[in-house]
This record gives structure tokens, C-alpha cells and sequence, in this order.
């Protein structure tokens, strides 16, 4: 019978840094930028330990790709392409210390740096896109966490554990992470968002439903010098100053001049009609560069933001509650979580960048994430070779297995697992079905000279 033997070649950190990385994405994060936030933070350890400061920001890394195991079973996971080399064996009780002792301001470090739209991300009529909305996340129930994270209060007796509330910008497209913030869930959106500003500005183009259609929330989100297309509320009077050609109107809202654009959307499918309407206010009052029917067509990209919660809740957490059991530990956890999400969305831009024809939503996050836990598994692609390889391993894995271009299909927006046992009241019809979507321009609004007092 014959044999084949296979031999490989892992370069690694010298001595008991050796764990300390994240596969292939450690060209993502690398030693010097980990290095220069835990010196930032003062999280640089006083001697060389088993578990050096390093190696445990890395540990912290791993773990938002393997939520599925404890902390020791991830360490596993970054030795295990370690052969030969000696590496510690830490007790649950020693990585525990260690994250203490790391904290969660070396972790805060890094997401900033990471965070921000990857170079050369695709622009809109020059602009970059956007998104805000907010998420929850459930943390352990905890007398420690209590203290900071409460229960969702509900008419069930409110969530069975503590919560948090996620707000976050996001680029389209790439659905890279431009900044995000978390509080007690007991904040509101609107709070959180508030602490969003500083990362938007000219140049932007941001997207928002109407829960952030609040007077104040516009104006702030205009000082900024981002442009603004929000999904207003239904119930609003909005003056018309002026008509386009294209249907869209002038008004204002408090001191703002806005542009509006009210629209039908008519869905077809399977043998049904369904008529909808849309509201939208902009900033971008030239019509002539930003067309009303390419406002619409371009406010469904705002349901990427959805899809970036998706992967960082179900794909990459699986649905699971966090791990840290104390206020500390969570923001050390989310930052981490947020940080490794953020590796990932940035090689896959990569990949994605070397076609520039491949649309970057193509790529598939699942495939790089798997892909990416197979590095960390087997210690590959940890220190870049002498020739750079933008797109490596991981890469090659999304470009290999694209998506197929992306459908018209309609989804209901229903409860698929509720929290009751018993079933729903009434019929729901839960299938995807194939549509067309025609978008009409409304030209409905009563003109007046002058907006009410």
C-alpha cells in the first residue's frame, strides 16, 4: 500500500508567545498592533508568564469564533498546530485570572483601530453607504451583571436573562463595522445613537428607518456633514415648498431643509399583489444627481445591517448568551466579539477586491469563518511570507464558492421561534416566494408657500 507523507512548515511568536494568535487573520491583527494597545492600556504583563498579555487578547479573539466551547477548549484550538514547540496547559482558573488581569481597555484599543470602512470600499454617486440600527444581546444572569445589565421588563414577566442593547454603523456592501456602542438594554436607540456621531461625516451617506426619524436625531445626524435618507413616520406632516420633475419635493423639518420622496412599492407574487408605501427624507436635495427612483431602489440596502446581526448573533455566537459573568468581562467580551467580526469582514474585502467586478455581498461569511477557524486550528498563515498575498487562504475559500447573485424574494417578517409552545393564532405563511417589485413616485403632498408655525 503505498503512502504519501505530508510535512508543513508553521511560523509562529518565539517562546510562550507562540499561542498567541488568530490563524491567517493575524495578518488582520497583528503582534505590533495588539503589542501597542495592551502598552496604550498599561495590560502589558510585569514578567514573561505561561500566559503572556498578548497571548491572552488573542485567546479573547479566538473566542468569538468558537462561542460553541469554553475558553480552554479554544486555547486547544490555538495549540493545536503547535507540534513540538512546549506550550502551557492552563486550568480554567488561570485563564480566568488571566482575562482579569488583561481587562477590557486593550480590547476597546483594538476595535478602534480595526473598525472603519476597508480601502477602497465601493462609493454610491461618490458617497459611502451606510447603515444604523440597533440589536440586544442576552448576558448571564449574574448578581455582578444584574448590577449594570437588568432584565427587558415584558408582560411575561420580561426576558429570563440581563440584556444589552447593540447600536452600530455599518458600511454596505462590505458590512464592515464603522463603529459601534453598547449600554443596558434599559437605553434607547436614540441615546446610543447619539454616541455614534463622531464617526460619521462628509462624504457619507447614511441609512436609517423611522424609528431614528426624530426632529432632534435628523439635526444631529446633519451636523455631522454626512447626508441623511431615512424612512420618515407615517403620521408626519411635512410642508411642500417646492416640486421636482422626478415626484421628490422640498420641505423641513425643524431647521432643516429636507428633500421628500413618497413612494408605492407593489409586490407581485404568486398570483398576489401586496401595495405598500414608503416615506423618505433626504438631505440630498439635487434631483438631478440623486433621481427619487434611485433613493428607493437604493433604501433597500438598509437591511444589511440586519443581515451583519445575523452573523455576528447566529453565525458566529450561535445564538448562544455571552460568556462573561461581570460588567468588565462583558465589554472585554464584546469588543473581542466585535474585533474578530470586524478581521474577518476585512479579509473578505480583500478577497472580494481583487475582482473588482464580484459584487463584495457575494462573498459568503459563513465560508469565512470556517475558513478562518481551520487556520487558527492549524497555526497557518500567521506571519506573512516575503511575498504578499492579499487574498490568501481564507480568500481563496469565499472566491471559490461565491454566492449566486442575489434574488428578488419576498420573506414574511414573522416570529419563526416563538417563545410560547402554542402555536400563533391564525394562518401564517412562512414560504419565500419569488417576486416583482415595481416602485411608483407619489405626487399626493398639498403645496404650501410657507411651513405651519
Amino acid at each position: 500500500m503505498e503512502q504519501s507523507a505530508i510535512t508543513s512548515t508553521i511560523r509562529v511568536a518565539a517562546g510562550r508567545f507562540a499561542p498567541g494568535h488568530l490563524g491567517e487573520l493575524t495578518q488582520q491583527v497583528p503582534f505590533e498592533m495588539v503589542d501597542a494597545v495592551l502598552a496604550e492600556a498599561g495590560g502589558v504583563q510585569s514578567r514573561v508568564r505561561d500566559l503572556p498579555s498578548r497571548v491572552v487578547v488573542y485567546l479573547l479573539l479566538a473566542a468569538g469564533l468558537f462561542a460553541e466551547v469554553g475558553y480552554r477548549q479554544v486555547w486547544a484550538r490555538l495549540v493545536a498546530g503547535l507540534d513540538g514547540l512546549t506550550v502551557a496547559l492552563p486550568t480554567s482558573s488561570a485563564l480566568s485570572q488571566a482575562r482579569r488581569r488583561v481587562g477590557d481597555k486593550p480590547l476597546v484599543a483594538l476595535f478602534r483601530l480595526l473598525s472603519g470602512p476597508p480601502a477602497g470600499a465601493a462609493r454610491w454617486r461618490g458617497l459611502l453607504v451606510c447603515a444604523i440600527d440597533g440589536t440586544s444581546m442576552f448576558v448571564p444572569d449574574t448578581a455582578a451583571n444584574l448590577t449594570v445589565y437588568p432584565r427587558q421588563a415584558g408582560s411575561h414577566g420580561g426576558s429570563g436573562y440581563p440584556m444589552l442593547r447593540l447600536v452600530a454603523v455599518v458600511a454596505c456592501g462590505t458590512r464592515a463595522v464603522i463603529d459601534a456602542v453598547f449600554t443596558p438594554i434599559s437605553t434607547g436607540e436614540l441615546t446610543c445613537a447619539g454616541r455614534l456621531l463622531g464617526c460619521l461625516r462628509p462624504g457619507m451617506l447614511l441609512l436609517a428607518d423611522r424609528g431614528f426619524a426624530a426632529r432632534q436625531m435628523i439635526e444631529q445626524f446633519a451636523s455631522t456633514g454626512a447626508d441623511l435618507l431615512i424612512r420618515d413616520k407615517d403620521d408626519r406632516r411635512l410642508p411642500v415648498i417646492r416640486r421636482h420633475r422626478d415626484g421628490s419635493w422640498l420641505s423641513v423639518i425643524g431647521t432643516m431643509t429636507v428633500r421628500v420622496v413618497d413612494a408605492e412599492i407593489v409586490v407581485s407574487m404568486n398570483g398576489k399583489r401586496h401595495v405598500g408605501r414608503y416615506r423618505l427624507i433626504t438631505t440630498l436635495t439635487d434631483q438631478r444627481r440623486f433621481p427619487a427612483m434611485d433613493l428607493v431602489t437604493l433604501y433597500h440596502h438598509r437591511w444589511e445591517i440586519e443581515t451583519t446581526y445575523l452573523e455576528l448573533k447566529s453565525t458566529l455566537r450561535g445564538g448562544r448568551v455571552l460568556r462573561a459573568r461581570t460588567p468588565n468581562g462583558i465589554s472585554q467580551e464584546v469588543h473581542a466579539l466585535l474585533t474578530t467580526y470586524q478581521a474577518v469582514r476585512l479579509a473578505m474585502a480583500d478577497a472580494t477586491a481583487s475582482r473588482p467586478t464580484t459584487n463584495p455581498d457575494r462573498a459568503s461569511f459563513t465560508i469565512a469563518v470556517h475558513a478562518a477557524r481551520d487556520q487558527i486550528t492549524q497555526a497557518a498563515g500567521v506571519i506573512a511570507g516575503t511575498v504578499i498575498d492579499l487574498v490568501g487562504t481564507i480568500g481563496r475559500a469565499i472566491l471559490a464558492d461565491l454566492l449566486p447573485p442575489r434574488r428578488t424574494r419576498i420573506s414574511p417578517r414573522v416570529v419563526k421561534r416563538a417563545i410560547s409552545k402554542h402555536r400563533a393564532k391564525g394562518t401564517i405563511d412562512r414560504t419565500n416566494y419569488h417576486a416583482t417589485i415595481n416602485i411608483n413616485i407619489l405626487e399626493t403632498a398639498t403645496l404650501t408657500t410657507r411651513p405651519p408655525p
